[in-house]
């Protein structure tokens, strides 16, 4: 009966009442679900990866008081090739014609000609966002259809769009590889949309409880959907083969309480490690790995969540097709693989000694980049391929903005000047050299006299505007002293009469009224882009690359002079301050991300195999994994984008960790009941079907977002996570088991399981009487009272008074095999005593 009363542990009691109440738990899973597709389009996107900066970093000050004093225009550069001269300045007539286009800078120097191609560098009436850069930027394709075209903005661009619709794509091949994975490694067909429904589930629980996060960044939310599947597809099959495992004798809902009762443990002590490993990420400085963390972590947990209440229903309602559905095991084994591990263990770890270490030097070698502008990825958008085609005729352009505080025009002006002297500076921009009429710049200071010639003003009135902006700014003295000298900024003195003439105290007429309303359209682009209440912007173009070591060393000259003239209240702001910031924060992160997904990894693994000398020898082949795979950047010399390293250097230690805890898992319960050498070839067969499902699903993941993403940063991820998990798949199964089997002394030696507490462990194989209580392995975990005969192979604590008769031993079992917790497998002990122990 369904409602009876559940019986046994907590562990059983908990399965039962999932079972039993499974249809409640689809209800409320039909409710959750209904809700988190809906929340999905709450979910907040961040695209900008400098967001993510931590606050003390000039750049993400800086950045802040940019976006909230200034507003920065959209450009675009448009390179038309195959044209004339000629050709090209008609051209730019008709573009500066459309509306929305502010201005177009073009020119006959080689800067915007060469070659017979002109590059046309246009600057919108709007944001890159605006509307109406938006259609003037359509209205420019629309003027240059025919035209051999290469465009580069922003203004239109909506890379979230993009990446979510590549994403799309990926998603729909992995879900093909992923079924067809999983109908070879499953037992049963009906299996399969089992295990997809209960991930699916798992995944839109999660993105829809990403809003609750405030803003994820991109990375997370693009990324996350594979890398759940990959990392969390191991739970599912656990409890799918258990459950399969119980239904052999059990009826189904018994099997499937039993399953899920062992699986509970099993699998959240398997998570564990994966946890861990991206635990890691939440001590980063630069917040992205916190954000990727969180959304990770979340993603494990709903996974195991869906595994433990979800799944068990689903199994229940498909037992009949899975019944129906079974089929021979379709994963060949790979005896051969252990055998050749066995006879080249004396060989592959000295060899492997030699290749992690010239792999570590070479890793601590590898090329990072932290701009991502100048990285080529396997497949690129017609924006990227714009960007070369530019890069490689006309070069690159290096913008860096300097903001000061407000007020200072003599400091700017001379800030300006001396920049413009540096050979590694293009040009510059600021109010200070900014022509406004006549030779005048518009920060110069000019009498009543000089403004009433350059502005065609009355002296008189000129005169007046300086009284009433004397005595706006409180400047009475100027007043009594008389106005003649009286010298005001020529910006300042526009400002205000722009204010004066909104207001209508100042009326002027005729030309005088045009050639201001023309002036003043102008100043305020000028002062929306450069100045505000608080603070100045200044703008310089360098002729260096976004990130090399030259640049880093101008960009320290260009504070070295901006604070001559300002204390430590300024900012440099661009991609290469970004770069700098990203560079100094890099080591640290680095360095703790290593130590902390180790030290994480190792601390589980020191209580799961109660060894302190398994766990090294596991890091050890992880470690070495994830040194081959960044070597690979500076074998290559090609750039890897730092958040590549970071991100799936913690992956790969959490989740591969797991193929080399299965292999040494299966070997430590073998090699008590046959020969090690033996053991190790069985632990390989018995572990490759768990290895090639979730290494296939993983490396897969990585190389369809490698080759199939246009974002430099995500192609970035996936490439060393794909590369990642096929190296550590080969050394799990070509290093690992001579590793373990070299090892084994130093295992046994560093165990500390059970000593100290008397209970015996008894390990035999063949026809046995056993009569008393019994704990471990007999073909199986067993935890019971036992009584009667049992055929296969042993291996378990007893307690006191229990008898074990070994009345015909297996041939291939030695009759020494017999141990306690004291003793190796080797040791002398008739296979037939009985043994008594402390009860456990």
């Amino acid at each position: 009966m369904e409602n009876e009363k559940p019986k046994g542990n907590a562990m059983e009691k908990l399965a039962t009442l999932i079972v039993d109440k499974r249809n409640l738990i689809f209800l409320l899973y039909i409710f959750a679900l209904i809700f988190c597709a809906i929340a999905t389009g709450w979910v907040k996107v961040e695209n900008d990866i400098t967001t993510y900066l931590p606050d003390s970093t000039e750049t993400r000050q800086g950045l802040t008081v940019m976006n909230d004093n200034f507003t920065t225009y959209g450009t675009a550069r448009v390179m038309v090739s195959n044209i004339t001269y000629d050709k090209a300045v008609q051209l730019e007539e008709q573009l500066e014609d459309i509306d929305g286009v502010d201005s177009i800078e073009f020119d006959e120097t080689t800067d915007h000609y060469k070659d017979s191609a002109a590059l046309f560098s246009v600057s919108f009436d709007g944001e890159v966002d605006d509307p109406r850069a938006e259609a003037a930027m359509d209205e420019i394709r629309a003027e240059l259809e025919g035209y051999d075209t290469s465009i580069y903005t922003e203004v239109g661009y909506d890379s979230s769009a993009d990446l979510q619709s590549e994403m799309s794509v990926i998603i729909v091949i992995a879900a093909v590889i992923i079924v067809l994975v999983l109908t070879l490694t499953s037992r049963s067909y009906a299996e399969v949309p089992v295990l997809i429904m209960t991930f699916g589930a798992a995944a839109l629980l999660n993105m829809g409880t990403n809003f609750l996060c405030g803003t994820i960044s991109f990375i997370s939310n693009s990324v996350t959907v594979i890398l759940q599947l990959a990392l969390a597809i191991d739970y599912a099959i656990i409890l799918c083969h258990r459950f399969s495992d119980e239904h052999e004798t059990l009826g189904v809902r018994e099997a499937c309480i039993a399953a899920l009762s062992k699986a509970i443990p099993e699998i959240s002590s398997s998570s564990l490690t994966t946890i861990s490993g991206l635990a890691a990420l939440a001590f980063m400085h630069f917040g992205i790995g916190r954000d990727l963390a969180t959304v990770l972590i979340k993603a494990i947990l709903f996974s195991m969540l869906s595994v433990f209440t979800l799944m068990p229903g689903l199994l229940m309602l498909f037992s009949k097709l899975i019944d129906k559905t079974r089929h021979k095991n379709l994963v060949p084994k790979i005896t051969a693989v252990g055998k050749f591990d066995v006879k080249t263990r004396y060989v592959v770890p000295p060899v492997f000694a030699v290749v992690i270490i010239a792999a570590a030097v070479f890793a601590n070698l590898c090329p990072y980049c932290y701009t991502y502008t100048d990285l080529v990825t396997a497949k690129q958008n017609e924006r990227q391929i714009a960007y070369q085609k530019i890069k490689n005729e006309f070069g690159t352009s290096n913008m860096v903005a300097i903001i000061v505080p407000a007020g200072d025009y003599e400091s700017e002006g001379k800030i300006l000047e001396e920049l413009d002297k540096c050979p590694e500076v293009d040009s510059t921009m600021g109010l200070a050299n900014i022509e406004a009429m006549d030779g005048y710049m518009l920060t110069d200071a000019l009498t009543p006299r000089q403004l009433s010639e350059l502005a065609d003003l009355d002296y008189e009135v000129a005169k007046t505007l300086y009284g009433a902006y004397a005595v706006d700014h409180d400047e009475y003295g100027q007043i009594i002293n008389g106005l003649n000298d009286y010298k005001v900024p020529l910006y300042d003195m526009f400002m205000f009469l722009h204010q004066q003439m909104d207001d209508g105290n100042i009326t002027l007429e005729g030309d005088v009224q045009d050639t201001l309303d023309d002036l003043f359209e102008q100043l305020d682009k000028a002062q929306i882009q450069l100045q505000s209440d608080n603070y100045s912007r200044m703008v310089a173009y360098l002729t260096l690359p976004e990130e090399t070591d030259e640049t880093f060393a101008f960009v320290d000259k260009i504070h070295d002079i901006v604070g001559k003239y300002y204390d430590d209240d300024y900012y440099v702001v661009g991609n290469t301050t970004s770069a700098m910031d990203l560079s100094s924060s890099f080591g640290e992160d680095n360095l703790l991300i290593s130590v902390l997904s180790a030290l994480f990894v190792i601390l589980v693994l020191l209580f799961t195999f109660k060894s302190a000398g398994l766990p090294v020898l596991l890091i050890i082949v992880i470690q070495g994994s994830i040194w081959i795979n960044f070597s690979f950047p500076y074998l290559q010399h090609s750039q890897l984008y730092f958040l590549g390293y970071l991100i799936v250097n913690s992956i790969q230690m959490g989740a591969n960790i797991d193929y080399a805890i299965v292999i040494s898992s299966h070997y430590t319960d073998l090699k008590k009941v046959m020969h090690h050498k033996e053991a190790i070839v069985a632990a390989l067969n018995e572990s490759f079907p768990t290895i090639f499902t979730s290494g296939s699903i993983l490396a897969s993941a990585g190389v369809l977002i490698s080759v199939l993403t246009t974002n430099p940063v995500i192609a970035a991820i996936g490439e060393c996570l794909g590369r990642g998990t096929i190296i550590s798949i080969i050394l799990v199964l070509f290093v690992l088991p001579q590793i373990l089997v070299l090892g084994d002394s130093i295992i046994e030696r560093t165990s500390f399981e059970m000593k100290g507490i008397g209970v015996t462990t008894r390990a035999a194989s063949g026809t046995m009487h056993v009569n008393g209580r019994v704990r471990g392995y007999i073909n199986g975990v067993v935890d019971a009272e036992i009584k009667g005969v049992l055929h296969g192979q042993f291996n378990a604590s007893i307690a006191t008074g229990t008898e074990l008769t070994v009345d015909e031993p297996d041939m291939y079992l030695p009759e020494d095999s017999v141990t306690t917790s004291d003793e190796s497998p080797n040791d002398d002990k008739p296979a037939d005593s009985t043994e008594g122990g402390d009860a456990e």
